[in-house]
């Protein structure tokens, strides 16, 4: 596997990502994939074993579902061997302060 640094943070991250929009299945994102955690697990642990250390999410994908399993999936694994990026700015919610880049939105997702 190949990795780079990632700006100035000294992480080096795999230049192959395993993007997440597809677990879960719920909501609009149903259309997209409907992998549980089962699969999930088999996913991540193939990428793991080829060296892939970045997890590509969102809590809007399949309404929080995918974070969830990736994080059930991950339950086991050594600390610190798999970088997450996860992305917060869409509206999770009706409320004026479920969507954005605030502080507030941030911590909340």
């Amino acid at each position: 596997m190949e990795y780079r640094q990632l700006g100035r943070s000294g992480l080096k991250v795999s230049t192959i990502t395993l993007g997440t929009m597809t677990m879960g299945g719920k909501g609009k994102f149903a259309s997209v994939g409907e992998v549980g955690l089962n699969d999930a697990r088999r996913q991540i642990d193939m990428c793991i074993e080829a060296g892939v250390n970045l997890i590509d999410t969102a809590d809007v994908y399949s309404n929080g579902a995918s974070e969830e399993i990736v994080g059930e999936a991950l339950g086991g694994k050594r600390p610190g061997a798999v970088l997450i990026a996860t992305k917060a700015r869409f509206p999770m919610g009706d409320g004026p302060n479920d969507r954005g880049l605030s502080r507030h939105h941030l911590i909340q997702a």
